[in-house]
């Protein structure tokens, strides 16, 4: 069930383009989330905190934030799409098994779903990218290297929400996805550094691949580029590896039944 011709994956692909174009509002919107919190605890808090210390100096509190915020807009852009809409479209609107009874194979249909859900999460990361450059808060010009960097934690985040979704039987167990997200969100040396935990906790922040996808920006942004920046984005392709091939191994127990 591998994903072996590319224009049947870039054919599902497409279908998402044609169908967003003229919703491309509800696209939008999850722009501002990110910018609400750099506006808010970036400038706001910031403005209590002044500077914090990142690599022997002093940075102020909204450029530390601001690339922690734009890999969360990354993440919730592509784990967003890759379980409200997919599960839409695999429990109610039976969009797949339309889908499947043409050429085009499971693991097609999940590299079509994984595309556009990693361009859903770099076009929240390029929009707040502007901004960032708008408020001055990007230290470097490697941090237009960030777009492809969001890659692979669109493909990382995608891939596990998808994995993730084929296992959702309600709305109701979307609970349990923000009961998910928020932790990470909020525990990801987002809003201060990692080194704050203590012990052994520390390490298990360290895991959050939310962490890694914000370490792997924050560097880009204060051009500090770094050997764990590599491992960063081993982390990453590892999880999406792992779940896109277990979204395709469960939805072919759901759909070829």
């Amino acid at each position: 069930m591998i994903a072996s011709i590319a224009p049947r994956a870039l054919s599902v692909f497409e279908r998402n383009v044609f169908v967003y174009r003229r919703q491309w509002l509800m696209i939008a919107t999850g722009f501002f989330e990110p910018l609400f919190f750099l506006l808010g605890i970036g400038f706001g808090v910031g403005g209590v905190i002044g500077t914090l210390p990142y690599n022997g100096v002093e940075v102020p509190y909204a450029a530390f934030v601001a690339p922690a915020l734009l890999a969360s807009a990354a993440m919730n852009g592509a784990i967003f799409d890759s379980t409200f809409n997919v599960f839409y479209k695999l429990k109610y609107a039976r969009v797949y098994d339309a889908i499947l009874a043409t050429p085009v194979s499971v693991g097609d249909l999940a590299v079509g779903e994984l595309l556009w859900s990693n361009l859903r999460g770099v076009i929240y990361a390029v929009a707040f990218l502007f901004v960032m450059f708008t408020f001055g808060l990007v230290a470097s010009p490697l941090a237009l290297l960030t777009p492809f960097a969001v890659m692979f934690i669109g493909f990382a985040f995608g891939a596990a929400g998808f994995a993730l979704t084929t296992h959702l039987r309600s709305w109701k167990d979307f609970d349990f996805i923000f009961i998910i997200l928020t932790p990470l969100f909020l525990f990801s040396a987002t809003f201060y550094p990692v080194e704050i935990y203590p012990g052994a906790l520390r390490y298990v922040v360290e895991l959050s691949p939310l962490t890694r996808g914000t370490h792997l920006i924050r560097s880009l942004c204060f051009g500090d580029l770094n050997l764990l920046m590599l491992a960063d984005i081993g982390f990453l392709a590892l999880i999406g590896v792992l779940g896109y091939r277990h979204a395709v191994s469960r939805l072919g127990k759901l759909l070829l039944k």
